[in-house]
């Protein structure tokens, strides 16, 4: 008569932890797959960026979401979503882009694993020193400690001590983050050209009259600024050796260039052909005592690499086309001749 009452008890409580089972199990289900659709859901909004700062808890994050004007979510749930997804303590220092079509689950992750926006900049061949401060100025999101460094302090800071900075820092495209320093993107570039110019030297001709890897950059240097055609490089790097084996003048119209600086008018006169600067290959033979630009890759290879040949002179083309390569004085006057009727011809109205 007793034992009754008990199985209906065990009975009755065992409905009700099965009941208590599947709510909980509902609940839990439901939760999942509300916190599913709050971590896969587009933002919306208009595109924006997001910066965290050194030491910035999640709960920092969630109110720089909101500046950057994403809505989806409340704080709870973006917490919530963090610690699913194991990333409340890993928010990665850098500027993030949040853009209408990612999701919390993507946002989160990114700053998790470091995604920062990435700025580039174009270092240009051809650029002098003056050129590549002057654009470093105007580089995005960028930390600018060059107007206030002098060329000195500069090349100290990059262990290079009473090195020209000419010629040093290799033109290509450099990829840098919010708050980057422009000496830090000096630096990698240095070491770029390090490595480009060791390189190159330790491939070159063995039969090359050029005796140092800096004799190297300052011949790359002339090529660059005498030619923008690629297929040309190495011969006019050829005309050049072979004027410095013959012990002639390189006579190149760029030195000249370089060494008037700030005073270079737009014109070289006849005048300037005979001031006697450090830069003038018309007054003095040999090279000059620096790079006058930043060589690219393929000058380089082309001072260490001169096509052969008996050209001694060349006329370059001021309008991209090919220059003419001749092998005595005669043909050379010819062609500047030449050059210089077809230029007034161009000029004439």
């Amino acid at each position: 008569m007793t034992e009754k009452p008990k199985r209906g008890f065990f009975s009755r409580l065992l409905r009700a932890l099965i009941v208590l089972s599947l709510l909980a199990g509902i609940a839990v289900g439901a939760g999942w797959w509300y916190m599913d659709r709050f971590a896969k859901t587009p933002v919306g909004g208009q595109p924006a960026t997001i910066v965290i700062r050194p030491g910035e808890s999640l709960a920092g994050v969630v109110m720089g979401l909101r500046d950057a004007h994403v809505e989806v979510g409340n704080a709870a749930e973006w917490q919530a979503l963090a610690a699913m997804l194991g990333v409340r303590s890993k928010m990665k220092v850098g500027e993030y882009a949040i853009t209408p079509d990612m999701t919390p689950e993507q946002i989160l992750r990114n700053i998790a694993s470091g995604k920062v926006i990435q700025y580039q900049f174009h270092l240009i061949e051809g650029w002098n020193m003056r050129e590549l401060r002057t654009a470093l100025k105007t580089a995005p999101k960028m930390k600018h400690l060059l107007p206030a460094t002098s060329d000195a302090a500069l090349m100290q800071q990059l262990g290079r001590s009473r090195i020209p900075p000419e010629g040093r820092f290799l033109p290509e495209t450099y990829a840098y983050t919010r708050d980057s320093t422009d000496i830090e993107l000096l630096a990698r570039a240095a070491k770029a050209m390090d490595k480009t110019l060791g390189e190159a030297w330790d491939h070159r001709d063995p039969n090359s009259v050029i005796r140092t890897a800096d004799e190297a950059l300052i011949l790359a240097s002339l090529v660059e600024k005498e030619t923008a055609l690629a297929s040309e490089r190495p011969q006019v790097a050829g005309v050049f050796v072979r004027r410095l084996q013959a012990g002639m003048k390189l006579e190149t119209d760029p030195t000249i260039i370089y060494g008037l600086g700030g005073s270079y008018t737009g014109t070289i006169r006849e005048r300037d052909k005979l001031l006697d600067t450090p830069y003038n290959t018309y007054k003095r033979t040999g090279l000059p005592p620096t790079p006058i630009a930043m060589p690219g890759r393929a000058s380089i290879q082309a001072a260490l690499h001169p096509a052969p040949g008996d050209a001694l002179f060349f006329v370059a083309s001021r309008d991209g086309g090919p220059s003419v390569f001749t092998a005595t004085l005669a043909e050379h006057q010819k062609a500047v001749a030449a050059y210089r009727k077809t230029h007034q011809q161009k000029q004439a109205p």
